[in-house]
């Protein structure tokens, strides 16, 4: 983690309520840290003493503004999202999905991620992750946006939207290239999504960036519809072998996800890694 270096104390507390203006450093400086502070550092940053800072985090931690992981890093709670605006499913999105990110990253080795549509549709958000703890990684920052048409998360929503809001939206967008694998074509997006439709997951190789891979499947709430993507993010190398068994994992995790959230039906993806169609997940090469 980067160290962080931000004096606040001097820009925020000398005027106003000391504890209030605290807060507020806190909550800003863990929103400008996506990844997170332990005590150490915020105590650093803020130039404040751990024995003032600690009752104020726990505080915060109670009422779901901050939370601390096992490793006492703190970060930006899902209550923070409710207050900003942002709809409060998301924010029970967030709570019902993390242990299985969490877990999915666990027991892959790999970096997961939870995504959702921006609210115009016309792109991808991050609204969570849990991050690999190899020093090589495939990393990506909560509330990153990115393009549709070369991301996992990207295609597999748009896959699943209304088949008008679906033509309206591949109409609108801008199909820029990033690799010389990104598609480009809107004839063949709408061919890749009908196949993510029928197979029930989506697979990005080299799309988005080369060298990099990342899985996506769909998230359903209790009326069957998609609603988020769940995403496993890795370099190609590391990966190229075990696609299949990856794919069977994020299914897995994002199925786990749809029954907290009340969905009852059929998946899509089942044990066996198949789709609507019956065929089988791919192997190690998947179309890129």
């Amino acid at each position: 983690m980067q160290s962080v270096d931000r004096k606040m104390s001097d820009k925020h507390t000398d005027t106003g309520h000391r504890a209030a203006s605290r807060v507020l450093d806190i909550l800003e400086l863990l929103a400008a840290t996506p990844a997170g502070c332990p005590l150490r550092e915020l105590s650093g940053a803020l130039d404040a003493p751990k024995s003032s800072l600690l009752p104020l985090l726990q505080t915060l931690d109670r009422r779901g503004y901050i939370v601390q992981d096992d490793a006492g890093v703190y970060r930006l709670g899902t209550r923070i999202l409710e207050l900003s605006g942002g709809p409060g499913r998301e924010a029970d999105l967030r709570d019902i999905a993390y242990p299985e990110i969490k877990a999915l990253a666990a027991k892959t080795g790999e970096s997961a991620i939870l995504a959702t549509l921006t609210s115009d549709h016309r792109a991808v958000v991050y609204i969570d992750k849990v991050e690999s703890l190899h020093r090589i990684r495939a990393t990506a920052a909560v509330g990153e946006t990115r393009p549709l048409h070369s991301t996992s998360s990207g295609r597999l929503l748009l896959a699943h939207l209304p088949a008008a809001e679906r033509k309206a939206v591949i109409d609108a967008i801008d199909l820029t290239p990033f690799t010389e694998k990104t598609i480009t074509s809107r004839a063949a997006l709408g061919r890749e999504l009908e196949k993510v439709r029928e197979e029930g997951f989506c697979i990005n190789i080299d799309q988005s960036l080369l060298g990099h891979c990342a899985i996506a499947a769909p998230i359903r709430d209790r009326g069957g519809e998609v609603v988020a993507a769940c995403v496993l993010s890795a370099p190609k190398d590391r990966v190229q072998n075990t696609i299949s068994l990856l794919v069977h994992e994020v299914c897995a995790a994002a199925g786990e996800i749809s029954r907290h959230l009340g969905f009852r039906g059929q998946s899509e993806t089942s044990g066996n890694q198949t789709g609507k169609s019956g065929d089988r997940a791919p192997g190690p090469w998947p179309r890129s």
